[in-house]
């Protein structure tokens, strides 16, 4: 068991640069999609019996290249390319050549990195934006429509359908991906945001799996931010995505307990907390908002730095992060950020003010998670045991994961001793 999770874990990390290189070279998204297959395939059987290779991107790299350029070799379909272009691609090649290869892609390329450049591509003007992210989380990040429709707090049916439209367009499109323009990256900085977002928010808060966290996603993420702000570094909103990533995973170590359970913030233990990311992300935040033009992403850092400041949960400055969430939701009007405003209210103005915030958000959030638990709070806070038991076990039917499940049982077994006779 233990095996077969480091191999996937493996295997998700390496997916998004296996993928890029791939397309690349084969320019067709189908193609690369079916060559990465076949190397994960192969990946499966071989690494438990050798070892896992010290490049697990560049081994399927290597291996889905000559595993497609064998099928391109007999399929007809194929035959229009140039005998001269395949032997280019080549035959089998060692482990170091192809490490020496994606090295020089990366150090020679304009934009330096085949993941970012891959986000890019999928933010094709010929796509719709909602098109856009769902294509690349499911293409790039290799999440299941369930996972992408939790992201987008959407139906999963209503969300394969738009993967399957945006991959029915982007048949057309791939074929003649080219690294865009500066012009044009200004043009798709605000998607190529929103899916880092995104991607982190999967690793913070996975929607599969045992752990609530996934830090392999979270880091990659992190990266991406990075080289999005090397590209653009006077963007204060893409200096806000990155101070964003730092503050929230900077806690990562205290979320989760010795038995996999999650831990609140008000009971984490923050000397667990990753005190040099935290400063990085302090100055960085600072900076940005010096400029005057406070974004969403700015807006949610600063929130999330009033947290990191504060020397125990009775210590945040309240009143500043029920402000900022009113300046969040005036700059990004969603339910998620009216619930988040409802929690803020609920530690300045009381549960009653809070229970009422959230009353207008049932019919856009009663398949959200964290609503249900706010609401249990609110109501518990307010002596409304009963109704918040109710709304614990609501939350229950839509745990994800392990972890989130055990917290919520907890809570839901502490009410119940509350309830008890005595």
């Amino acid at each position: 068991m233990a095996l077969t999770h480091t191999l996937e874990a493996h295997l998700a990390n390496a997916r998004p640069r296996a993928l890029a290189a791939l397309l690349r070279r084969f320019r067709d998204l189908d193609v690369a999609e079916d060559a990465l297959q076949e190397a994960m395939l192969r990946a499966l059987k071989k690494w438990p019996a050798t070892r896992i290779p010290s490049d697990p991107a560049a081994w399927l790299i290597r291996t889905g290249s000559n595993a497609m350029i064998d099928r391109i070799r007999r399929d007809r379909r194929f035959a229009e390319l140039a005998s001269d272009e395949i032997a280019l691609m080549g035959g089998p090649r060692d482990h170091t050549e192809v490490e020496l290869e994606r090295a020089e892609v990366i150090d020679s390329a304009d934009m330096r990195d085949d993941v970012l450049r891959l986000m890019f591509m999928c933010c094709h003007p010929d796509l719709g934006v909602h098109d856009q992210l769902a294509l690349a989380l499911k293409v790039i990040a290799g999440f299941s429509v369930e996972q992408i429709a939790a992201a987008f707090v959407i139906k999963p049916k209503a969300m394969e359908q738009r993967i399957t439209r945006a991959k029915k367009k982007a048949s057309a499109v791939a074929g003649r991906l080219e690294t865009p323009t500066a012009f044009e990256r200004t043009r798709r900085l605000e998607a190529v945001c929103l899916m880092i977002y995104l991607l982190f928010n999967e690793g913070y808060a996975s929607s599969h799996g045992k752990s609530h966290i996934n830090p392999e996603i979270c880091s990659e993420a992190i990266r991406l931010a990075r080289l999005l702000l090397s590209l653009f570094p006077a963007q204060a909103e893409v200096m806000g995505l990155l101070a964003l990533c730092l503050l929230q995973h900077a806690r990562h170590r205290a979320r989760i307990g010795a038995g996999g359970e999650l831990i609140t913030l008000d009971a984490q233990d923050r000397t667990l907390w990753d005190r040099e990311a935290i400063a990085e992300a302090t100055v960085m935040i600072e900076k940005a908002l010096r400029k005057g033009r406070p974004g969403p992403y700015q807006i949610q850092a600063a929130i999330a730095a009033v947290h990191c400041r504060a020397a125990t949960a009775a210590d945040a400055d309240w009143a500043e992060i029920e402000l900022l969430y009113g300046a969040l939701e005036r700059e990004m009007p969603t339910p998620v950020v009216a619930l988040n405003h409802a929690v803020a209210i609920s530690m300045t103005k009381g549960h009653a003010a809070a229970l009422a915030a959230l009353a207008p958000l049932e019919d856009d959030l009663g398949s959200y998670l964290p609503y249900h638990v706010a609401r249990a709070d609110f109501l518990a806070a307010l002596g409304r045991k009963e109704e918040a038991l109710h709304a614990f076990r609501a939350a229950l039917s839509l745990c994800p994961n392990k972890g989130q499940e055990a917290h919520i049982t907890q809570r839901i077994a502490a009410l119940q001793r509350c309830l008890a006779p005595d």
